[in-house]
């Protein structure tokens, strides 16, 4: 029998992580690739020492009551860890590790991307090339939003918000932020922080959320604070879906108070919303802001390195 560290791969993460996990844990991979039910995560303590979860399986408080002893360590493949009671698991005595840093940069780059496909009119210009439908032009075909010069509102300047404030600046942006503190002069490159989201929200032509969901943030979105931004304004959420109250986003859709909104997150995932289907100035992606190759190996490689540390008796580098 192998004396290594059993590990549990939920989800199928990146060919290189398996590989690597494999040199050093025995390792139970889910083939099917579907999400970790509460009963398989619970059935699944009792035979491994490890976890490698994504943010798709929950570790509620209930679920962790009933975790076996043989569970040592929970090595989140994600940065976000709202999926985790994290008082149950430190109750329970289950390391919990996470990974940052990582994933910043590609996640911002989506951002970009909804950003420029909300305020472009990417999906009506998508369909009407893929229907055949584009049969004339005029100067006033397709008008959008254009970012140079416009004053973008970051709420969150944590990696990967300022990850996105850098991209921001190629295009001449004006850039604002929120922020629990305020950044270094050094980290804020000339952006101009508020001391209270009121205030920014005022100035924010386009709107980009990149705050973790907390009790604090849930619905921080909502039909009061979407009101408090400029008439035509644009939204932005790559961070999670419970930022953002969805109805609210709804009636200012529908109202003409913002012009569009880009979405990669939403209250019910997999499946998102149908009811955002039906307008074209949503421009929506499936939660895969980290979905580059090198960053899915970096994710599981920073994952593993947790691991590795911890069954060498050491301080995972991302201990939360």
């Amino acid at each position: 029998m192998s004396d290594r560290p059993v590990l549990w791969l939920p989800r199928r993460v990146s060919d290189a992580t398996i590989a690597r996990a494999r040199q050093g844990y025995d390792v139970i991979l889910n083939e099917a690739d579907t999400p970790g039910t509460a009963d398989e995560i619970i059935a699944m303590s009792a035979k491994v020492d490890a976890m490698m979860p994504c943010h798709s399986e929950h570790f509620s408080a209930e679920v962790v009551s009933k975790l076996a002893p043989r569970l040592k360590i929970v090595a989140n493949h994600s940065v976000g860890v709202d999926h985790c009671d994290l008082p149950a698991l430190a109750a329970k005595g289950i390391v919990v590790t996470n990974t940052p840093d990582v994933l910043s940069d590609a996640t911002a780059e989506l951002a970009m991307l909804l950003m420029l496909g909300a305020a472009r009119h990417a999906v009506r210009g998508d369909r009407l090339m893929r229907t055949g439908a584009w049969d004339s032009w005029s100067p006033s075909f397709m008008v959008g939003k254009q970012l140079t010069g416009a004053r973008l509102g970051i709420v969150g300047m944590g990696r990967v918000g300022r990850a996105f404030a850098e991209k921001a600046r190629g295009f001449d942006m004006e850039i604002h932020y929120f922020n629990r503190s305020r950044l270094s002069p050094e980290q804020e490159q000339g952006a101009t922080y508020h001391d209270g989201i009121d205030t920014l929200l005022t100035v924010a032509d386009f709107l980009s959320l990149h705050c973790p969901a907390t009790p604090e943030t849930v619905n921080l979105m909502d039909a009061e604070n979407l009101a408090k931004l400029p008439d035509g304004a644009v939204l932005v959420n790559s961070a999670r879906g419970a930022l953002v109250d969805e109805d609210a986003l709804l009636h200012a859709i529908e109202s003409g108070k913002l012009a569009a909104a880009g979405l990669d997150c939403f209250k019910t995932e997999p499946g998102g919303n149908p009811k955002f289907a039906a307008h074209e100035n949503i421009f929506m992606l499936p939660h895969i802001g980290s979905a580059t190759t090198k960053t899915r190996d970096a994710m599981g490689f920073r994952a593993l390195d947790n691991l590795d540390a911890f069954f060498a008796g050491q301080t995972p580098r991302d201990l939360l």
